[in-house]
């Protein structure tokens, strides 16, 4: 059995770091300190993997003293708890002491085991990270096999059959043969659809997929940095060309050199960088913010969008040639609500994948569970499913049946027929009479109250305020009287 991971938990309120060792003992090798003198002694006789620490210490601030652990022994992953988090602490502690991760008071039990096995996690992952460098430097022969084996690890999960999850007759399948044909050439993609959709995982397949699939793949997300940080971030800066420029800084581009590079939130850079942006794609060159020369690159470059660029274009808010630059071939993703078969395969991977990440078993999702998913329409796509999922996987019962009752109510609320109709405003548009709209919101409330209370008569009707006869009648009035069975839940040690 892998030994479980070493800890520290440093606190001054005695009652605090009981409770905080009482619920993390059970997976974690806990130590705890009630000063920094404790603490620092701990820290000098024992492998740890990640500290905790109050902010409020009486001794010296948790970043203070983050910031020392950091200078002595750099690869303990480093986080604060606090119930007083102020934003300077937060700039200092990422600054000054790497800190991983902030943990506001009052904190869950569940998600604050969670936060601390990813810490765990990518201590893990550091350690590895070193080890492959020690082995390049020692065997380079050997850590060049391995890497190359990764890379065809990663073109496989990336295999037009593998990488994107649907069913055998889905309108992905028309995208995926698309994007087989057009892999291969260089050219430049855009992909259009709205977030969420796996505009980034098709990126990939379209790298993995080329004859640059070898080489790296690098992401960046335009819409998230203004122009001087997204110009610095795609081409590089040289030291001292502006405020904080403290090192010269590799950009994207010439880190991808030979790869692919992906363009997401195209749609929403400025017109004044759009025209940085086509000169590069025209010349097939670079110049860092700050230099007096400029770099060949060579990269292919694949777009995403989730505007109607050809509109933005009309419109005089994107720039033409360069949006002609960029749509070689225009490869258009659906919505999740125009793939409801590929749902529950979909739906049973994201558990899959969930289960694995998180470290928690389960048996499956119930029937119900997916026809509640199916019939949702999904405005926020596969990321939505995705978090719909990890929700349901952290709040359901290890080794039990994921049921419906455990989604959120919106889902539930959704209409059973699987139609557009999702919200009040919705319904209020309808047409018909006014018992005929305030019927179809009453029946997708009773249906909610009903799944969530497991198709417990009488706990819905205690709840809506109805007695049984009344919860009855509306039953049989909205078709909703058959009786639901509750799902089975597998008995630890028994093989029924």
């Amino acid at each position: 059995m892998a030994a479980m991971p070493t800890i520290l938990i440093i606190d001054d309120e005695v009652r605090s770091l009981e409770s905080m060792e009482r619920i993390l003992r059970g997976d974690f090798d806990v130590k705890t300190a009630s000063n920094i003198a404790d603490a620092n002694a701990i820290l000098a006789e024992h492998w740890l993997q990640v500290v905790v620490c109050d902010q409020r210490m009486p001794d010296q601030t948790g970043v203070e003293f983050l910031k020392s652990v950091r200078e002595r022994w750099p690869d303990i992953i480093r986080m604060i708890v606090s119930g007083y988090t102020d934003a300077n602490d937060i700039i200092d502690g990422i600054n000054d002491a790497g800190i991983f991760q902030y943990i506001t008071k009052p904190w869950h039990p569940e998600n604050l085991i969670l936060t601390l096995k990813n810490a765990c996690r990518l201590y893990d992952l550091q350690r590895e990270n070193e080890l492959l460098a020690v082995e390049l430097k020692m065997s380079p022969s050997a850590a060049g096999k391995k890497l190359s084996e990764r890379r065809d690890q990663l073109r496989k999960d990336y295999d037009f059959d593998d990488g994107i999850v649907r069913g055998p007759d889905s309108p992905m399948n028309a995208v995926c043969a698309t994007l087989r044909q057009i892999a291969p050439y260089d050219v430049s993609v855009l992909l259009s659809g709205a977030s969420g959709t796996g505009k980034e995982l098709a990126a990939r397949v379209l790298h993995y997929g080329s004859l640059r699939w070898n080489k790296p793949f690098v992401v960046e997300n335009c819409g998230a940095l203004p122009d001087e940080l997204l110009e610095s971030e795609l081409f590089g800066h040289k030291r001292g060309a502006f405020t904080g420029a403290i090192e010269d800084h590799v950009g994207i581009f010439e880190r991808a050199n030979g790869g692919t590079v992906f363009l997401d939130e195209i749609g929403e850079v400025s017109p004044a960088f759009q025209v940085k942006l086509l000169r590069v794609l025209q010349e097939g060159e670079i110049r860092p913010v700050g230099a007096a020369n400029t770099r060949k690159v060579d990269v292919r470059v694949i777009a995403a969008t989730n505007r109607d660029l050809e509109e933005e274009v009309r419109m005089e808010r994107f720039r033409a040639d360069l949006y002609y630059r960029l749509a070689g071939i225009v490869v258009r993703l659906p919505d999740l609500k125009d793939r409801r078969n590929d749902i529950p395969v979909l739906a049973r991977t994201l558990l899959t994948r969930a289960m694995s990440a998180l470290g928690k078993r389960v048996e499956g999702l119930s029937e119900e569970a997916i026809e509640c998913l199916t019939n949702y329409p999904w405005p926020g796509n596969v990321r939505e499913l995705q978090n719909e999922i990890q929700q349901m996987l952290v709040l359901g019962q290890e080794d039990s049946v994921l049921g419906a009752e455990l989604l959120s109510g919106h889902i539930l609320r959704s209409d059973p027929a699987g139609g557009d109709v999702d919200d009040i405003d919705d319904i209020a548009a309808m047409e018909g009479t006014l018992r005929d709209r305030i019927g179809a919101l009453e029946s997708r409330i009773i249906r909610e109250t009903l799944i969530r209370n497991r198709w417990n008569k009488s706990k819905a009707a205690a709840e809506l305020g109805l007695s049984r006869v009344g919860l009855r009648a509306k039953l049989e009035r909205y078709g909703l009287g058959k009786v639901k069975p509750l799902p089975t839940r597998k008995v630890a040690g028994s093989n029924k």
